[in-house]
């Protein structure tokens, strides 16, 4: 609470008669009524005039150093970070940053002054980047997903790793498993979970969830296909609803983990025969992604014996959803640098979320530990 307003009735708002100043002193009820304002933004410009002084002895002059922690650059922190929290947050295209900047605060800055503060910040985020990075490698669940971006008006890739408190992300022009191998590092020792896209094979199946989000659109798949294939769409249709219906009652805490893998011994039993049933399918599309199940049919079970694991990989399509927003409104990248620029900011924004901390006062630290030579606040969570 800011400020306090009292405000006393000086006479019956009925009989019209006045208070005596007894009544006042009796202790009376209160409404209360709040209004909540902003304060008029302000700019504060400081200049640092460097005074210039002639040696007597040697004859050259000498020009004093900017004070430690001042920025080199015509702009502070806090603007940098408030900038790059438009275009890097809430997706402003960098023209309508620039006005919001002009609207609000009276600050004029080019086009070309815009993308450079985004690459400020970009540097400011680096090693912060680096060690999410790095903790996500160490996590003991995780959940990866990949999209289509654009760099350099090429085809390009972005890709997550979403931890339970972490979320990293990374562009690049390859969609193949080695990319993997970037972001989760060749020791990676947790669970994936993912959809059934070739790259993930590198995870052995004991390793990795599959998503049954997407087993669903599958059988749906088939149902649609009609003929031979439907039957066995239909079957996996009414086991996944089972499924889904028991996991729902965990969550709410109905029932235990141990009581869900005891339910789950018939499910497995009827999957079981609808992927031999399917394999047998004279119709190519249903034998083939009947086969793929058997291939993978323990990362089917992960979630049920692992704790943290989800039946769905809704965990990494959310986290994207918002990437997918940017590059639809921004066409991608123009550059590598850009490209990092988005990934840094991505990656800060969904962890901040996850975490629930202030994502401008983070910025804000992360551009003043550049200025001031001291090490970069960490978005690893507190143990």
């Amino acid at each position: 609470m800011d400020q306090v307003v009292v405000v006393v009735p000086e006479v019956c708002r009925h009989c019209g008669q006045p208070f005596s100043e007894t009544d006042a002193r009796r202790r009376p009820r209160v409404w209360r009524h709040q209004v909540v304002e902003l304060l008029p933004l302000a700019v504060r410009v400081t200049e640092y005039q460097m005074q210039v002084r002639h040696c007597p002895h040697c004859g050259d002059r000498s020009r004093a150093s900017l004070p430690h922690g001042v920025s080199r650059r015509a702009f502070g922190p806090r603007l940098v970070a408030v900038l790059t929290l438009l275009t890097g947050r809430y997706r402003l295209s960098r023209r309508k940053a620039r006005q919001v900047l002009i609207d609000l605060w009276g600050v004029r800055l080019s086009l070309g002054a815009v993308v450079g503060q985004e690459q400020a910040q970009s540097a400011a985020l680096a090693s912060v980047v680096q060690e999410v990075r790095e903790a996500v490698q160490q996590a003991a669940v995780t959940n990866m997903d990949e999209s289509g971006w654009r760099e350099e008006k090429q085809r390009a890739w972005l890709w997550t790793a979403a931890a339970p408190q972490l979320t990293v992300f990374h562009i690049d022009r390859s969609r193949g498993g080695a990319v993997m191998e970037v972001l989760l590092g060749a020791k990676f020792a947790g669970v994936v979970g993912s959809d059934r896209w070739s790259a993930y094979k590198r995870i052995p199946a004991e390793r990795r969830a599959l998503c049954y989000a997407h087993l669903k659109r599958d059988f749906q798949a088939l149902v649609d296909r009609g003929g031979e294939a439907e039957p066995i769409g239909r079957w996996g249709l009414a086991e996944i609803g089972h499924l889904f219906a028991l996991w729902h009652r965990f969550r709410t805490g109905e029932v235990s983990r141990k009581e869900v893998q005891r339910q789950l011994i018939p499910s497995q039993a009827r999957m079981g025969r609808l992927a031999w049933r399917g394999e047998a399918s004279p119709d190519p599309k249903t034998a083939r992604f009947c086969r793929e199940l058997d291939t993978w049919w323990a990362a089917l079970w992960t979630f049920a014996r692992v704790e943290g694991v989800e039946p769905t990989n809704n965990v990494a399509e959310r986290a994207l959803r918002p990437a997918v927003l940017w590059r639809k409104g921004s066409c991608g990248s123009a550059s590598e640098a850009g490209s990092r620029y988005a990934e840094r900011m991505l990656t800060v924004v969904a962890t901040c979320r996850q975490q629930g901390r202030r994502l401008l006062d983070f910025l804000v630290a992360a551009g003043e530990a550049v200025l001031e030579g001291t090490q970069a606040p960490s978005l690893l969570p507190a143990r």
